[in-house]
């Protein structure tokens, strides 16, 4: 009689085992982005009560809006914090990005397409000239990106003739942030992200569970997508409702176009991240840049890319950011954009000391930051008290992070 051997399956661990870990997860530093969604309900629940208005259709879709070129940056900067470095220059760096895009399209009368390639191309350039410097001269990321940011102002004087005014006119870049998808369209999207997101929890449930690893049950795979219906789906109707104070003279319905722009890069990002070997010596050299040395890993390679893909996103940021103010100016980038990226990618869980970090991080921090300038303004505060609360809740994420790597150390999870 012959025996027939089969592979041992690893059964899906119950709900309440998987609540059990995230929680001494947690208790053992591993915060993760808890502080930033706890944060972004406290801050939206307080605006809601003092102002009325802070929940309305119209301002909901400026939330969205006002917060697109700061978030679009922050995903860029995740790269470069994920391994220890630092760019200062990068809100500048969008506004030359900005800049050159504005100055093909306005005053040259090159296509939209080729003159946002220009500025993409620009913003790929930058990046390679700073990690260059950073990696192959050993420059500190500080000082180089400090003094891009200095040069970085002059060039764009330069480049809008010592502080011109640059007006864009092209309806498709207007579009970027000021324009709608059609209701219709906003739910077929909705529709088909929430198939293709169940797809792939199953298909990775399914490949893990063949493999003989442990998967994440079923009910878990539907808690997450029913999340997703419910707070997708409810955005997607508020923002679907009439926001025009005069519908008769211009209606305004729609999920805005710039939400699935970040979208499509929050995803493009987070797979190159998570489910690619750069991903992984990304996140390698961000945690023991002479391990993964010793170990095979290009450092200074990554480090140059890492520098190249903030730039990149800068440069999408700064075509963002022209787009909502239909112009470019000196100030393009400038002001508090850096500080406000920064703060972002921090503030969503991203450590500052390298090696830990998302690209979702950015959009949450984010989300945070426009919550919070946004609600200010609607109560009527100076830009003063808006700098502070802002830079006191960046302290607080900081800290906050700090604090969690001391416990992971000591828990043993570090």
């Amino acid at each position: 009689m012959t025996t027939t051997t089969r592979p041992e399956q690893t059964s899906a661990p119950a709900i309440g085992s998987q609540v059990r870990d995230y929680f001494e997860r947690v208790r053992g530093g591993d915060l993760g982005a808890l502080p930033a969604v706890i944060g972004l309900v406290v801050l939206c629940a307080v605006f809601a009560w003092l102002s009325p208005s802070f929940l309305s259709p119209i301002n909901f879709a400026n939330l969205f809006t006002q917060g697109a070129g700061v978030t679009v940056i922050a995903m860029g900067l995740v790269f470069v914090l994920l391994l220890g470095e630092i760019d200062l220059s990068a809100g500048f760096a969008s506004g030359v990005c900005a800049a050159v895009m504005a100055v093909l399209l306005t005053n040259e009368g090159w296509p939209w397409y080729t003159a946002v390639l220009a500025a993409m191309v620009t913003g790929v350039l930058i990046g390679l000239v700073l990690g260059w410097l950073v990696a192959k001269l050993g420059i500190p990321s500080f000082v180089v990106t400090l003094a891009a940011f200095l040069a970085f102002q002059g060039v764009a004087l330069i480049l809008l003739d010592e502080g011109t005014n640059v007006s864009i006119r092209d309806e498709t870049i207007l579009a970027v942030a000021n324009g709608n998808l059609s209701p219709l369209l906003g739910w077929v999207l909705l529709a088909v992200g929430v198939v293709v997101y169940a797809g792939i929890q199953l298909t990775q449930a399914r490949r893990r569970t063949g493999r003989g690893l442990v998967a994440d049950s079923f009910a878990i795979i539907t808690f997450r997508v029913g999340t997703l219906v419910v707070l997708s789906g409810f955005a997607v109707y508020v923002l679907n409702l009439e926001r025009s104070r005069n519908p008769a003279i211009i209606s305004l319905t729609g999920v805005p176009i710039v939400v699935p722009v970040i979208l499509v890069l929050l995803i493009v990002w987070t797979f190159v991240l998570r489910r690619t070997a750069y991903g992984r010596h990304v996140y390698a050299v961000g945690g023991n840049a002479e391990a993964a040395r010793r170990a095979g890993i290009n450092v200074d390679r990554i480090r140059i890319s890492a520098f190249v893909i903030c730039s990149f996103m800068a440069s999408i940021g700064g075509i963002i950011a022209a787009s909502r103010a239909n112009s470019v100016d000196p100030n393009t980038g400038g002001s508090t954009v850096l500080l406000f990226a920064v703060g972002a990618a921090v503030i969503g869980g991203t450590s500052l000391f390298g090696g830990k970090g998302r690209v979702l991080d950015a959009l949450l921090g984010g989300a945070v930051v426009a919550v919070v300038i946004n609600g200010m303004g609607l109560m009527g505060y100076s830009a003063s008290v808006k700098y502070v609360v802002t830079g006191a809740v960046l302290l607080l994420s900081a800290g906050v992070d700090a604090l969690s790597r001391k416990r992971a150390s000591a828990s043993g999870r570090r």
